[in-house]
């Protein structure tokens, strides 16, 4: 399937992704965390909401906002990513940006659901310090821009770990061409899960054209490590509803799988899947829903869709490994880039 301009969840339109990413020595401790901010569109999330869903492939993970976006499968807020430790940090900050954003909110209107994801950086990073503050999570939103994102060690990937790897933020995209239009699936993952021994990027990077070695990453203290997780974010302009990106969600559980990670006991795994296509307004008169049309599920574009989904994540967990780069954290430990690649490769 031909990838989009930049291979990257931007390539949707109107989708933005920015970052804050902390690295510190603080004395005996060190910081190595961070906060990437994904706004499903341009303008107003709280009053032009999009139609979402979830799928939650293993549960453990600390994840807030799910419960109302799958109840009323709309996402009304950026989906927020940072560590374990943080999530309350970065909930506080997105709602102080939203409530400024949006003055009738908890006053003349609603309440908001914000969400966040996490997976654990406490190999690398001294999460007990609570190093991510609110105002990270605001500088993250505003600093989101449609253009070429930065993946690897960057933003809430800063310190994760990936097949034993220096992991992080990973993207891809697909175009899918229907009739007299093109629509676009992309994909963004935070990859902090797997032994060295499942992951299957030789055979990708074979598939891809590409040259690999026969060399399995080590870390120095492996039992320090906790199983790992992974969040993905599905993001599309097809119009499709949420019991259609519930489908999406799943589909993106098989690209994870054809990675080769087993989904371990203390692993997240966690799929947000959403469409900008047709956004549901906040305030409206009408006692009647607008009417829009969605893609029919026996048409053959749905099962090119699911195909995108699958390509996509499974390129994307990839990417994470192919960008990251050698990291240094708390107690002298370092991660060192996936050694598959030769350097200029």
């Amino acid at each position: 399937m031909e990838r989009g301009k930049w291979n990257a969840i931007t390539d949707v339109p109107g989708v933005k992704v920015g970052h804050v990413t902390l690295e510190e020595q603080r004395e005996e401790e060190y910081l190595c965390t961070g906060v990437t901010a994904l706004l499903p569109h341009g303008g107003n999330v709280f009053e032009q909401k999009v139609r979402a869903a979830s799928f939650v492939l293993n549960g453990f993970g600390k994840t807030a906002g799910l419960i109302q976006l799958e109840e009323l499968g709309l996402l009304e807020s950026p989906i927020m990513l940072t560590n374990t430790f943080s999530v309350a940090a970065v909930l506080e900050g997105t709602l102080r940006h939203m409530l400024e954003e949006n003055p009738a909110i908890g006053d003349t209107t609603s309440t908001l659901n914000v969400v966040v994801g996490e997976c654990n950086d406490s190999y690398l990073n001294s999460i007990r310090l609570l190093a991510v503050q609110p105002t990270h999570a605001i500088e993250a939103i505003k600093s989101a821009a449609e253009d070429p994102l930065s993946q690897g060690a960057v933003g809430a990937g800063k310190g994760m770990i990936c097949y034993g790897a220096k992991g992080g933020i990973g993207s891809s995209s697909r175009l899918i061409p229907a009739e007299d239009r093109s629509y676009t699936v992309g994909v963004l993952t935070l990859t902090n899960f797997g032994k060295p021994e499942e992951c299957r990027i030789n055979e990708w990077l074979a598939r891809n054209g590409l040259s690999s070695q026969e060399k399995v990453p080590t870390l120095d203290e492996p039992a320090a490590r906790p199983d790992g997780s992974v969040i993905i974010v599905v993001a599309t302009d097809a119009p499709v509803n949420e019991r259609q990106l519930k489908r999406f969600a799943k589909r993106a559980a098989i690209g994870l799988g054809r990675t080769g990670t087993n989904v371990h006991n203390g692993s997240g795994d966690i799929i947000i899947a959403f469409s900008n296509a047709h956004p549901v307004s906040h305030t409206s008169n009408s006692m009647m829903a607008p009417p829009v049309a969605f893609l029919r599920d026996d048409h053959p574009i749905m099962n090119t869709l699911f195909e995108a989904v699958i390509d996509s994540t499974e390129e994307a967990v990839y990417q994470s490994l192919l960008h990251a780069e050698t990291t240094e954290g708390r107690s002298g430990r370092t991660v060192q880039r996936w050694p598959f690649i030769e350097d200029g490769e």
